[in-house]
């Protein structure tokens, strides 16, 4: 029997050895995998023959069938062709295109799992960094939607032309620059489809050109539309190759007599091919300059480029989550760091002696000081610039924050701004994270001077792997 154990061993530990780069497999081979969980962008994770590999679309426990579309040293991706044990947690996706463009990972995974999964990749995402004492955080249930759709108050077309010579508008399909054409969508506001769908008609109908990737032609790249959840403004941008825009009375005169709702007509300038959605030209073409969104019993003017939480429904409880982390009294001089157009300083701003904040896009920062005058807050003020930059000068002048809240993108926190909030160390801070990844990243650094009180994950994108965080601290002594 030992000399069996031993054989078994020696066996075991020359098959651990086999470097996972050997497996054999060619592309459009078809295999058989087993989900065993999934990945941080909501993909199924198995492996075959101890190969990782990403298979979109299937979901833990399920037994699937894969072409194989990618070989890469260390992993495999997959696309799912049957599906041979379905996972009693599947459901039938809203969306028929949810396999082929982001924004719908989820959409095949019943609602409550959803929120399981995103409390997971917290953990996750704690357990790749190591932050002090992260075994014992209270990492809270994920607070949800009641209903997880239509929640999206705005949408950022692609429009392209196909060989057939069809307009067509939505998003890009997984891993190329080929536009996927969404008529429908489950998750936008059904007034920001509507406005999206005509703009289409219309661009068909008057023969405005399409951008043409490969050799940069054309003129219309990308359409935007917003809408307020809480007033009756619509905003269309259109994101364009070059300053001219054919035919464009003809088709403001169309918008007006077919689409009433839009307040707001904007011309972004973004020539050539390149990644941004967004070019550094703004030109105003009919109605308002900017569209009213009321928050939390405030009014705030946004411009076409300045940051709005996507998800209007869940904001105001998201705010709600912050405001109560931080305790704040009307002894606070509070920092609204990553300010947007003051969205949450201005909504805590009657519970403290001041609110400063500031941001690196000036029209967000424009906003922001007209959205205190039009709501009558006299004691906030924002600045243009990096919150590493501001802060340490407004210290040098003598100003000192005693509570902060930081809602940076998703890149995290600038590494000289973690270093001046440990230099300052506010009493009360709470951070609004929409990457769990850079969160915890930036936790190894700020549990230098603080604890973790708690971390409160919030479903502000249904169908989506994304999260927001709430994570409220507590000085050290």
């Amino acid at each position: 029997m030992r000399n069996n154990q031993n054989h078994f061993s020696r066996n075991n530990q020359k098959f651990r050895k086999q470097p996972v780069n050997d497996v054999k497999v060619e592309l459009n081979q078809r295999v058989t995998v087993t989900i065993k969980r999934l990945g941080i962008n909501g993909e199924g994770v198995g492996y075959y023959r101890r190969k990782l590999i990403f298979i979109p679309g299937a979901l833990p426990t399920e037994v699937v069938q894969a072409d194989i579309t990618d070989i890469q040293p260390k992993f495999l991706r997959g696309e799912v062709k049957q599906i041979d044990k379905k996972s009693q947690f599947r459901v039938e996706p809203r969306d028929a295109y949810a396999g082929e463009v982001g924004g719908f990972e989820l959409e095949p995974l019943e609602y409550s799992q959803q929120l399981k999964f995103k409390r997971d990749l917290v953990k996750q995402a704690l357990h790749r960094f190591y932050p002090r004492g992260f075994e014992k955080y209270d990492i809270r249930p994920t607070i949800g939607m009641e209903d997880p759709y239509e929640y999206r108050n705005k949408a950022t077309f692609q429009v392209r032309t196909t060989e057939e010579g069809q307009v067509v508008a939505g998003l890009y399909k997984e891993r190329t620059h080929d536009v996927v054409d969404l008529e429908t969508c489950s998750v936008q506001y059904p007034i920001t489809m509507k406005v999206m769908r005509k703009l289409v008609e219309m661009v068909a109908e008057l023969g405005i050109p399409t951008f043409v990737e490969k050799n940069h032609s054309g003129i219309l790249k990308t359409i935007v539309v917003r809408a307020a959840l809480n007033t009756d403004d619509v905003q269309v941008v259109f994101i364009t190759n070059t300053p001219k825009l054919l035919k464009k009375q003809k088709l403001i005169m169309k918008i007006a007599e077919e689409l009433p709702e839009v307040t707001s007509i904007m011309q972004n300038v973004n020539p050539g091919d390149t990644p941004l959605v967004w070019g550094d030209e703004m030109i105003h073409i009919a109605g308002k300059t900017t569209i009213t969104e009321k928050i939390k019993g405030l009014s705030f003017d946004l411009s076409p480029r300045a940051f709005l939480q996507l998800n209007s429904i869940m904001t105001p409880k998201l705010y709600r989550l912050a405001s109560d982390a931080l305790e704040l009294d009307k002894s606070d001089y509070l920092v609204d760091a990553y300010s947007g157009v003051g969205t949450i300083g201005l909504a805590l701003a009657k519970k403290v002696a001041e609110v400063r904040g500031m941001d690196t896009v000036e029209e967000a920062i424009t906003d922001a000081n007209h959205n205190a005058e039009m709501n009558g807050i006299d004691n906030a003020e924002y600045y243009y610039g990096k919150a590493e930059d501001v802060l340490p000068q407004w210290m040098a002048g003598g100003w000192r924050p005693t509570a902060l809240v930081v809602d940076p993108p998703r890149v995290g926190l600038d590494q000289q701004l973690i270093d001046t909030i440990l230099q300052v160390r506010p009493q009360k801070f709470v951070y609004v994270s929409c990457n769990q990844s850079t969160l915890a990243q930036d936790l190894v650094q700020l549990t230098k001077a603080y604890n973790v009180d708690y971390l409160q994950p919030v479903d502000m994108m249904p169908q989506t792997p994304h999260i927001e965080v709430v994570v409220k601290f507590t000085l050290k002594k």
